[in-house]
């Protein structure tokens, strides 16, 4: 076991001075040592009324969650893992499908200019770095219908890993900013910068009523998405495949694909980049 010197713990105190009111745009801000789940326990906060721009972040999550009940493993300390209570009122609620893209591109800016790494985006939740494009990040939104005493919401989680190590790595698919030699791993200032970035591109979202084209999310996204003009094999609900070339991301943040000469926009599905193989074959 390493000293707890290479990971230290996250200055709830110091964050709380950084990113809420009255000097920063949170409402409040909470580091816990260990929680089965951020999203789980932010999703029933927000049940109970808790405000908007609440932030619940985990030193060590043992139950953590992505997106079609896939876990989220990672060593306590080794990454971020922090969800964010959201009800933007002035948005209407068929635009909220577009909150992770959101959370995808301010979390992609953030690698990117902090970590300096070129980050892409897998649709919909996933962030990817490295020439072999290893996954290093995972978004999960979840809509929480309106109690009797305050609005509807949405908890955005975002699972980072920042320190692992090889031996560390659930699967070899898997990376970390440290494993991708990013200029920082610095929790603390990438825990920081990545709320920063999320509330920028929520202001320019909600000042435009959640209009992904006038607030720019849209173009945002399609820039910096890997998944567009790949070859694509999507696991659709029900256990159905559609194998096609991904052409663009449509207004309500749904994927396009051509397959067979037919355009079809995918609101959910696992997405697997492919490529020809050398025969002629689909290879993965």
């Amino acid at each position: 076991m390493r000293p707890d010197c290479e990971r230290p713990p996250l200055c709830q105190d110091a964050l709380r001075r950084a990113l809420v009111a009255p000097a920063g745009p949170y409402h409040a801000l909470e580091v816990l040592a260990t929680v089965p789940s951020t999203n789980t326990a932010l999703v029933a906060a927000a049940r109970n009324g808790a405000p908007d721009r609440t932030v619940l972040i985990a030193e060590h999550q043992s139950a953590g969650r992505g997106r079609a009940a896939r876990r989220w493993v990672a060593p306590a300390r080794s990454g971020l893992a922090l969800s964010v209570l959201l009800r933007p009122t002035e948005v209407p609620q068929a635009r909220w499908s577009w909150l992770p893209l959101l959370a995808g591109v301010a979390l992609s800016r953030t690698v990117s200019t902090v970590g300096g790494l070129p980050a892409v985006l897998k649709w919909p939740n996933d962030l990817l770095l490295g020439s072999h494009r290893r996954k290093v990040a995972g978004i999960l939104a979840e809509v929480v219908p309106a109690p009797s005493t305050s609005a509807p919401a949405v908890v955005v989680g975002i699972g980072l890993n920042v320190t692992l190590r090889p031996d560390e790595l659930p699967v070899p698919e898997v990376t970390s900013l440290a494993l991708e030699r990013a200029t920082c791993t610095d929790r603390d200032l990438l825990v920081r910068a990545l709320l920063r970035a999320l509330d920028t591109e929520l202001r320019q979202w909600c000042a435009q009523q959640g209009d992904p084209v006038a607030s720019g999310v849209r173009a945002a996204y399609q820039q910096r998405c890997a998944t567009l003009g790949e070859q694509v094999r999507v696991e659709l609900p029900g256990q159905s495949v559609l194998v096609g070339t991904a052409v663009e991301i449509d207004t309500e943040g749904r994927l396009v694909v051509i397959s067979d000469g037919q355009r079809r926009a995918l609101s959910v599905g696992d997405v697997t980049h492919v490529r020809p193989a050398h025969r002629g074959e689909w290879a993965e």
